[in-house]
């Protein structure tokens, strides 16, 4: 049977910050062949691929994600927490998937799959090539109706009922440059930047009766050539954590924000969640690749680790509560199935 923690730890040592999946993808592809799957690939990019693999057409599929978000950080083991970059975001999370559908084989259960993709922490690429995938296996999977898919993310192994979705703006300020011995000549990007930016600490976001009010983060900045310089463009990327129609918040920000470009990024939509009875629910304020994966199935979500410490240098999963993702996935796999036959 698999090592939940051994394997997890295996991942953990590779460096798979998004767009860099290569060598995780191989050790997957490998440990996945050796357990006796077929393992299907979806070319996303020259160099990286999601893994679909399955013994029988399947009606429940476990999915994550395999990248992580930088800086790399291998594993360690301190008082019964694994520890390292994904131990809970999302490594421990394919492992104990993987450790589930294992045991459900051994159980006599051939029809749960598991589909691992790359590049979920920037823009979802490696889903949305899954969900253009699963149309071309629409003749040979189970009905769409009976079919599941349990996404996995931190959630403190509770079942979620709803998330919020984003939308990443990018704001460009331009101005004009001069030396900056004369700045009366010139017009500063960066100070209308900043400007900007403190405006939107005053907007009154929307806001919604279960998720909560909307919150946004400016993640990134940048601006100028050189510090004797007037600059004549800034930029900053700011991501919004949405609870309804992104574009509301589109418009709150370009009317809010005159003389400022507001250029889209990216856009991922909310999403409510298929909950089961005998599962402790509640609703998170993150994003996920679940949207791009409908096609998959009706949509759960759930996995082992607190989502706030995550992207954190002390990310790290509790020990115990791996082992227990697996008795509940085993045990969510299997109540899905009953429920579909």
């Amino acid at each position: 049977m698999l090592d939940v923690v051994s394997f997890a730890r295996s991942l953990i040592d590779i460096d798979s910050t998004t767009g860099r999946e290569t060598a995780v993808i191989a050790l997957v592809e490998e440990q996945l062949q050796r357990l006796g799957y077929r393992v299907d690939r979806q070319m996303v990019t020259a160099d990286r691929h999601n893994l679909f693999a399955y013994d029988q057409p399947p009606d429940v599929v476990f999915s994550t994600h395999m990248d992580c978000v930088p800086p790399y950080v291998s594993s360690q083991e301190r008082g019964g927490r694994l520890y390292g970059r994904g131990s809970c975001d999302a490594k421990g999370i394919l492992s104990a998937q993987l450790a589930a559908v294992e045991r459900l084989r051994a159980s006599g259960v051939r029809t749960a799959g598991l589909l691992f993709v790359v590049g979920e922490e920037r823009g979802s690429d490696g889903a949305r090539v899954a969900a253009r995938a699963v149309e071309a296996l629409a003749s040979w999977l189970p009905p769409s109706g009976g079919r599941f898919l349990i996404d996995g993310e931190p959630t403190d192994n509770t079942l979620v009922a709803a998330t919020r979705g984003i939308v990443r703006l990018k704001l460009v300020a331009r101005g004009r440059a001069m030396h900056s011995s004369f700045p009366e000549l010139g017009d500063s990007a960066i100070e209308k930047l900043v400007d900007a930016l403190a405006t939107l600490r005053g907007i009154e976001w929307p806001a919604d009766p279960t998720l909560g009010v909307t919150h946004y983060t400016v993640g990134l900045i940048s601006g100028g050539v050189a510090p004797n310089v007037v600059p004549a463009r800034a930029e900053a990327e700011v991501l919004v954590r949405t609870v309804g129609d992104a574009g509301v918040v589109r418009a709150l920000v370009r009317r809010s924000l005159p003389g400022i470009e507001v250029e889209d990024v990216l856009e991922v939509p909310p999403v409510t969640f298929e909950v089961v009875d005998g599962f402790e629910t509640a609703t998170f304020p993150f994003t996920t690749d679940s949207p791009f994966l409908r096609g998959w199935g009706r949509l759960l979500l759930m996995g082992p680790g607190d989502p706030r410490v995550a992207h954190t240098d002390e990310e790290h999963v509790e020990i115990a509560e791996l082992h227990r993702a697996v008795d509940l996935y085993e045990r969510l796999a299997k109540k899905l199935l009953g429920s579909s036959a």
